[in-house]
């Protein structure tokens, strides 16, 4: 399964209605603590292909970013990991406190 790069709000529920549990991340491409953070990430995607993962780049999917932080009432970061079960944010992190292990912990 891996890990999969969405950008529009389309495709972010689609996800929502396929998906009852998945990781989202938001990644932004200028920011040195975002590529440590989405390091991180892609260690955990690597150890654990079975859980459902996406990913969106801030700076090409504003519209979607802005409305996942609005429509689940979770202040923006970047960068920000996001744990969905149920149509619901149930756990987020941000900057330097999205790690592997945080991960493996929310996945769970």
């Amino acid at each position: 399964m891996g890990k999969a790069k969405i950008e529009t709000i389309e495709e972010f529920n689609q996800v929502l209605e396929k998906e009852n549990k998945f990781i989202f991340i938001k990644h932004s491409l200028t920011c040195p603590i975002s590529k440590a953070a989405f390091d991180e990430y892609e260690q955990f995607v690597s150890e654990h292909e079975n859980v459902p993962s996406y990913y969106l780049y801030v700076q090409e999917a504003k519209e979607l970013s802005n409305h996942i932080a609005e429509n689940f009432e979770i202040k923006h970061e970047s960068p920000q990991a996001l744990l969905f079960e149920d149509g619901k944010v149930k756990w987020n992190a941000s900057h330097r406190s999205i790690t592997k292990e945080a991960l493996v912990a929310a996945g769970e």
